[in-house]
């Protein structure tokens, strides 16, 4: 049976301990490089880029499609435009950024592969977090009271949630493989945002995590 390790592949940077800030967010700062180039997909109000900025010393870009987001971004001094990571991530070379992150954002996409595959084209590196569909209190909602999930990850109702293409940390692994990415971290989080600290077979991760963060790396040639 397939094991996943909670070590990572590689040695990196170690990770950012600052009280008040979102423990999932200090786990993808903590896999970037200090002064790298990246690019923040779907960069919300710009929370995470700027720790990037303030911590990782990097040089920072961000796309986000609400223009509220954008404005909130600016008024952090970040360099951020309005985008769609469906369609504009076709716009930008190869190898442009170290790392591109989509953080909390794949769910929400029309094009999951497509993204993924732009996202590992133009960055050395990918980030990708995003809530497990496969938790076993969305497993308990779906087949013990036949209604779709309300829980901290997943916080709205079935008609306002801008989220359409849920997946499970099993599905993601799956869709890492067919694109040929290596994954070279891997964490699960619990309610808290804390990852899971053990090695497990990847069907108890993906029935006691509520997010998957993954560090992906493009396959050569």
């Amino acid at each position: 049976m397939q094991r996943i390790a909670a070590a990572p592949a590689r040695s990196g940077p170690a990770p950012l301990l600052l009280p008040g800030s979102r423990k999932d967010h200090l786990l993808v700062a903590g896999m970037v490089e200090p002064g790298s180039r990246v690019l923040d997909v779907g960069c919300g109000d710009g929370t995470l880029l700027a720790l990037l900025r303030d911590h990782r010393g990097v040089d920072g870009r961000g796309i986000e499609l609400s223009r509220e987001g954008v404005s909130q971004s600016l008024a952090r001094g970040l360099a951020v435009i309005q985008g769609d990571a469906d369609t504009d991530l076709a716009d930008y070379p190869d190898d442009v950024f170290d790392y591109v992150i989509l953080s909390q954002t794949i769910q929400a996409t029309r094009q999951p592969r497509l993204v993924l595959e732009h996202m590992l084209r133009i960055g050395r590196r990918a980030i990708v977090s995003f809530p497990n569909f496969g938790h076993w209190r969305v497993r308990w909602e779906l087949a013990g009271r036949g209604r779709m999930p309300i829980t901290d990850n997943l916080p709205q109702s079935w008609y306002d949630t801008p989220n359409i293409h849920f997946c499970t940390m099993r599905d993601f692994v799956g869709l890492c493989r067919e694109l040929g990415a290596t994954i070279e971290q891997a964490h699960a989080l619990d309610a808290g945002g804390h990852p899971v600290r053990f090695s497990l077979p990847w069907w108890v991760w993906n029935l006691f995590g509520q997010q998957g963060v993954f560090l992906l790396r493009r396959k050569s040639g």
